[in-house]
């Protein structure tokens, strides 16, 4: 809720009484009593499991309290973006370079040799493509042919070394040899790429650092291109749960989404929405169908040519357009929680990390809403 660091927690634990009062401590002590990679390790060790058990409990408590109905439900989805560069083909082509020469530089001094790396010419490449205003494509392409040419034979060095190192006995860390698979991977994606020259590939890696992060197209103005995970929303009473969160792009529309949303919904209430409704994304013909099967009013527009007009379809053109203006509060919502709860910039890397951000996010929202209303 405050938007504060792991870091800024552990010094305001440090300064305030009440905080430390909180923790269970006897007696106020000016000592760091908590280092900030207690919190992540903490994360780590409670897993996604904790935060959907805290949700759930938390849902619990507000159909105690009668401070939640639980009537309809509108659904929508988005891109919660990862904290990183913008990511392109020749900058991460150069990153996995120089992640290579430096432990090629630190695990040659072990065995005692020199290993030629051409790390300045590559570096000077890179540079001096990065620095032109208006990249034209044939240049793109050789810069990105060259840093190829030199990762390949990083990869092949560093293997090399590592096959020595073992041979004398020592041991080279499995994060070594994972952030290697990784760096191949990236080789191979980005070499197909440039051979065939296509723009998307399948499981396609955009950081090296963050190897899950995937490019998800939206279309939206000034943000075509969203790095980061896909997750499922929906807003019920002012409430919003995540039912669905993926690293790599789906369609939201699919029937088969809506109906494990719907799922989701029953879950959570036990009984099934009286209506549902979405952009006009959703409203295909087999999302209308499935609804009305289970007995669910939709709210989407009507689809064909007007007809004339009977009471009976007045009064359902009329209800409809009303739960369209509604549904546009889940947008606010989705803004609220990207702005003022952090999900705008994921940070965490740890695994589940994503998923974890997002629902904390979410949780801190749903809270201060239910504060509100009681």
């Amino acid at each position: 809720m405050m938007g504060v660091s792991d870091v800024e927690v552990t010094i305001m634990i440090q300064e305030n009484p009440y905080l430390q009062y909180f923790c269970e401590l006897d007696q106020f002590t000016t000592k760091k009593i908590l280092d900030e990679s207690s919190l992540t390790n903490l994360r780590k060790r409670i897993g996604i499991k904790f935060f959907k058990e805290l949700e759930k409990n938390i849902i619990e408590e507000l159909k105690k309290k009668k401070i939640i109905r639980s009537r309809g439900m509108i659904i929508d989805a988005i891109v919660f973006p990862a904290d990183i560069k913008y990511s392109t083909d020749t900058g991460l082509l150069n990153d996995a370079r120089e992640w290579l020469v430096k432990t090629i530089d630190g695990m040659s001094k072990k065995v005692g040799k020199q290993v030629r790396t051409y790390k300045r010419i590559a570096r000077k490449i890179y540079l001096n493509l990065s620095k032109e205003k208006s990249k034209k494509i044939k240049e793109i392409r050789k810069g990105k042919k060259q840093l190829l040419q030199f990762v390949k034979r990083n990869i092949s060095q560093l293997k090399e070394i590592i096959e020595e190192i073992s041979k004398k006995g020592n041991k080279v860390g499995e994060e070594v040899r994972n952030k290697i698979a990784i760096i191949e991977k990236i080789y191979k994606q980005q070499r197909e790429m440039y051979k065939e020259k296509k723009k998307q590939i399948k499981e396609r890696i955009v950081r090296l650092y963050w190897p899950e992060v995937r490019p998800i197209c939206r279309g939206k103005a000034g943000k075509k291109t969203e790095f980061g995970v896909k997750g499922a929303l929906t807003l019920v009473d002012n409430y919003v749960f995540l039912d669905k969160v993926e690293n790599e792009a789906y369609s939201e529309a699919e029937t088969e989404t809506v109906k494990k949303q719907i799922e989701k919904f029953e879950e959570r209430f036990e009984k099934k929405p009286d209506y549902c409704t979405g952009d006009g994304l959703y409203g295909t013909r087999e999302n209308r169908d499935m609804l009305k099967d289970m007995g669910i009013r939709d709210a989407f527009k009507k689809l064909g040519r007007k007809a004339k007009a009977s009471e009976e379809s007045k009064k359902d053109y009329k209800w409809k357009r009303n739960k369209q203006r509604e549904r546009n509060r889940i947008e606010g919502f989705i803004g609220n929680v990207k702005e003022h709860y952090k999900c705008g910039r994921i940070k965490y890397r740890i695994e589940e990390g994503n998923e974890i951000w997002v629902r904390m996010g979410l949780i801190a929202m749903n809270l201060r809403t239910a504060v509100q209303r009681i």
